[in-house]
């Protein structure tokens, strides 16, 4: 094994050696990571919202919607974002995640201004091999973005901004689509709250894994946000929830895969669907990905407009409180169950 890819990697097993000690006492269950079957997500080509017809414009709306109520989960095509700089990012990650791990912790690898606790690895709150994740990441706000000084055209920097911009400018249509089939045409709330200085991007390095077996490489949670939009490789691995199964998706080199987070199934009373999912560890590959999050401000307050409402009214600020307190204390997220009226 290359010396410099050893220096790289997050030493999962010494930090957490007191979960692993499960495995020497054979008190702990392999996690269950088979999925029933492998699908295609939904398919939606925005083509047709730029080039198409008033029709073609309002059925490719419908797709979005459709698929955010029946799966929570779609891919999109020619979605404006160019190849090359998908191709490049997955080229910049792979240099910025082949660093040194002291290097690493120290946020100091990236050539830009990035906030303390910038990288993560693991889970520190696992209270079993289970709740471990088999990964670590970059998490970005985007105000680091905006205020890094460094933008040479080759670096990590440059890629992440060029991807950012472009990437928030489809959150923000797919968003605004999503908010009309409602019946919120011309509704500002999402772009009132949802600003660049809230929403951040995560990119993600799952290293192979000799227990992968025993533990995911993220485990299964939802998404505590609006919107996220994914960029992975051909490695594949993820994993989700449709009809009370878990499907495993099938890696799209030409897709982004888009999902429909908590703070969006809430806002619609349920009628999109923030689904659950997981990525799966693999013994022999990396696995690399980019996710953006659209994010409110903590202030924001989200509350259906249905006479019925399914969840109570609350702040971005309570449920992240909520949810951290939950994962402290269990070691796992609950979510929106803690926020519904008859609860």
């Amino acid at each position: 094994m290359d010396i410099n890819l050893v220096r790289s990697e997050p030493p999962f097993e010494e930090k957490y050696k007191y979960l692993f000690l499960d495995l020497k006492k054979n008190t702990h269950h392999p996690v269950q990571t088979i999925a029933i079957e492998s699908k295609d997500l939904p398919l939606v080509d925005l083509a047709q919202l730029v080039g198409g017809s008033e029709e073609a414009r309002e059925s490719c709306k419908r797709e979005i919607a459709e698929a955010s109520k029946e799966w929570g989960f779609f891919q999109v095509v020619n979605h404006g974002i160019p190849s090359r700089i998908l191709e490049k990012m997955t080229r910049e990650q792979k240099k910025v995640f082949r660093e040194p791990f002291e290097k690493k912790i120290s946020d100091n690898c990236m050539n830009m201004s990035l906030s303390p606790g910038t990288y993560r690895w693991g889970t520190p709150t696992a209270k079993c091999l289970t709740q471990l994740s088999w990964s670590e990441a970059f998490h970005i706000p985007l105000t680091d973005i905006s205020c890094s000084k460094t933008h040479h055209v080759n670096n990590l920097s440059s890629t992440v901004t060029q991807f950012a911009t472009t990437v928030s400018k489809l959150a923000d249509k797919l968003a605004n689509i999503l908010a009309e089939n409602l019946g919120h045409e011309g509704s500002s709330f999402l772009k009132e709250i949802c600003l660049p200085s809230t929403c951040y991007l995560r990119m993600n390095r799952y290293p192979p894994c000799p227990n992968y077996s025993d533990v995911f490489g993220l485990m299964p949670h939802t998404d505590s946000d609006f919107l996220t939009i994914l960029y992975q490789d051909h490695v594949g691995g993820l994993q989700l929830v449709k009809d009370g199964k878990w499907i495993e998706v099938k890696p799209n080199p030409d897709a982004l895969i888009v999902n429909i987070g908590d703070l969006l199934q809430a806002w619609s009373n349920g009628v999109y669907k923030s689904v659950e999912h997981r990525v799966v560890a693999n013994p022999k590959v990396e696995r690399l990905s980019v996710a953006y999050f659209l994010c409110p401000s903590y202030d924001a307050v989200i509350q259906s407009f249905n006479d019925a409402p399914l969840y109570k009214k609350f702040s971005f600020r309570e449920y992240r409180q909520q949810v951290q307190a939950d994962v402290n204390q269990l070691g796992y997220k609950i979510g929106l169950p803690r926020f519904l009226t008859c609860g």
